[in-house]
């Protein structure tokens, strides 16, 4: 039997400015993973999962038929990323098996409810990851990324890809989307062996160093939100404030561009100052848009994060799902917590998870 893992994730700064082409976003993998085991079977295959067996499927009306959303049904995530290996694989020679395939998740709640780390980018990660294995096929990391990252846009259709690259390279990681538009023409022009070994337009993704002083905390509101949804919503609204919007994205990569040269300066002050910044950029786009990006529970983490010397702000799309702090290590963050709980905020015991090569 084969087992692998693939680590959930977290949006530090740089959300929805990173869904356009090239702009850039700072994320952190968790030690919180999706496993995907592979065992060979005799006479019919299966997928497994204990998580996933009740998932919810979303719908919209397209005239009189009805048009399931699958963006945030996992199955679909998995489904895909076999179909996808499996003529990667086809394409290097290997025979196709029929095989049990399992999948466990530690990226939900107890409950059974998602935290908002990229449980359908670990799972198409991990899925991929495990049937390269199972059919011997040699990938390197950035082999991984664009296969897996392939097949999450095949299904979402939206979204920076910043979380499928987070579960492949692990730890603190500064990312710059690919080029979207060129993704989609590529497809239709060239193989996936050909794909996965070319350079992509303005994809660039980055490790930066870890800092002695910093410590990441993580506070659960309890609410789950839809990313795909939320970037939609913000799309359509934003799209009749070009100038607006044009600015937004500006200001954002400056902020970024500051904050990636505070790790690499190591320097846990600017990081801070700017992650500032960068909660400010989202309270205005969602002034903008109108959406609701920093709920009453995700402004009651951050301001209280803020009274003790952390810097915070919303994580990923916001809408719900977690917010983030960065601190120093010395300062005391017991009672932060305390109050958290008291507002029904789930402080997460979560870890930065490094991947060794």
């Amino acid at each position: 039997m084969i087992k692998v893992k693939a680590p959930g994730k977290l949006y530090i700064a740089g959300e929805y400015a990173v869904v356009e082409n090239g702009y850039p976003a700072i994320l952190v993998a968790l030690d919180q993973f999706v496993y995907v085991s592979v065992e060979k079977s005799s006479d019919y295959g299966s997928i497994i999962s204990k998580q996933y067996q009740e998932d919810s499927l979303y719908w919209r009306r397209q005239g009189d038929q009805i048009i399931f959303d699958h963006r945030d049904n996992p199955f679909h995530y998995i489904l895909t990323a076999i179909d996808f290996t499996e003529k990667y694989a086809q394409s290097l020679g290997k025979k196709l098996d029929c095989y049990h395939l399992k999948i466990d998740s530690q990226l939900d709640s107890p409950e059974g409810k998602k935290y908002g780390l990229g449980s359908s980018a670990a799972v198409t990660v991990a899925t991929v990851k495990a049937l390269c294995r199972y059919y011997d096929l040699p990938v390197t990391k950035n082999e991984l990324f664009k296969l897996a990252a392939i097949i999450h846009f095949e299904v979402q259709g939206n979204g920076s890809l910043g979380d499928i690259a987070a579960s492949v390279y692990g730890g603190w990681i500064a990312y710059h989307s690919v080029d979207r538009n060129w993704l989609v023409a590529a497809r239709n022009t060239y193989s996936l062996a050909e794909l996965l070994v070319m350079p992509w337009p303005k994809l660039k993704i980055e490790s930066l160093p870890v800092l002695d002083n910093l410590q990441l905390l993580i506070g659960w509101t309890g609410s789950p939100a839809s990313t795909s949804h939320l970037v939609d919503a913000v799309t359509l609204k934003t799209a009749g404030h070009a100038k607006d919007y044009h600015d937004f994205l500006n200001s954002s990569q400056q902020c970024l561009e500051k904050m990636i040269d505070g790790f690499k300066q190591h320097d846990l002050t600017t990081i801070q100052k700017q992650l500032r910044i960068n909660r400010q950029l989202l309270k205005e786009l969602a002034s903008l848009s109108g959406v609701d990006i920093e709920t009453p529970l995700l402004k009651f983490l951050i301001e209280s994060a803020e009274n003790i010397g952390g810097a915070a702000k919303t994580s990923g799309a916001g809408g719900g799902d977690c917010g983030i702090v960065i601190i120093d290590k010395n300062i005391s963050y017991q009672d932060l917590f305390t109050q958290w709980s008291e507002h029904q905020i789930r402080p997460l015991a979560f870890n930065v998870y490094h991947i060794k090569d």
